[in-house]
């Protein structure tokens, strides 16, 4: 006969096989990521006054000045990290740079996270891209593009205007450790300031496409897609 502790023991057994489910997915230790910088580390952001820009390398402020806090960039898909780019060493111009090249450990990660595989490095200034004047006025004008855009500042400084959910125009005052980037298909452009220079890497998922579509481009499928995430979902909340 069996005896009555072994039937008390198999039964144990079982209920610990019972009770010892696997883990699930999202039980597992989740891949640590780089954070968006605090909103105190944000650079500066205005609304531009309407009308047309008579100089776009000026702040272009209006009086008084409407300051955009960084809750509102975020709201329309901007994210941003600050970094120390003083600390390491960068090339003038070097199309392409290799983003495994990166030695300073948070741009390495953040590359790692968000799955850049290409990227180049250049200098917006007289002396160092041909064709400066007509350069600067092209980036200027008003654009989307079917890709994220990803922006490291690397010395320098500049302006990147975004529209807002308005369609007012906000201005974005980078700077050297600005890591900053924009939704695919946001209505935006870019300047240098009245410095006329800014050193910055361009990274990129996949082969580089740096190709623009100028507004109006509302059936384009990028901009659809920015309209959909982030313009729509505004409108579903009123």
């Amino acid at each position: 006969p069996i005896s009555s502790a072994l039937i008390r023991k198999t039964m144990a057994e079982e209920t610990k096989q019972t009770d010892e489910t696997p883990p699930s997915p999202t039980t597992k230790k989740q891949k640590t990521m780089v954070e968006q910088s605090p909103d105190s580390e944000w650079p500066a952001a205005w609304l531009m006054p309407d009308g047309d820009c008579e100089n776009q390398k000026a702040k272009n402020m209006r009086e008084p000045n409407v300051p955009v806090t960084v809750a509102e960039l975020k709201d329309i898909g901007i994210c941003y990290w600050k970094l120390d780019a003083s600390a390491y060493d960068y090339p003038a111009i070097s199309v392409p740079w290799d983003p495994k090249d990166a030695v300073d450990p948070k741009l390495a990660q953040i590359r790692d996270d968000r799955g850049y595989s290409y990227a180049d490095i250049i200098t917006v200034h007289p002396e160092k891209l041909p064709s400066y004047d007509d350069k600067v006025k092209a980036f200027f004008e008003e654009h989307i593009h079917d890709a994220e855009e990803i922006r490291y500042i690397l010395g320098g400084s500049g302006f990147f205007d975004v529209r807002n959910k308005k369609d007012e125009w906000v201005r974005i005052h980078i700077k050297a450790g600005d890591l900053m980037t924009l939704p695919e298909g946001i209505y935006h452009r870019f300047t240098v300031d009245e410095d006329d220079c800014i050193h910055a890497m361009r990274l990129f998922i996949g082969q580089p496409v740096w190709t623009p579509f100028n507004r109006p481009c509302e059936e384009h499928d990028s901009r659809k897609k920015y309209v959909e995430g982030f313009l729509e979902e505004k409108k579903n909340e009123e």
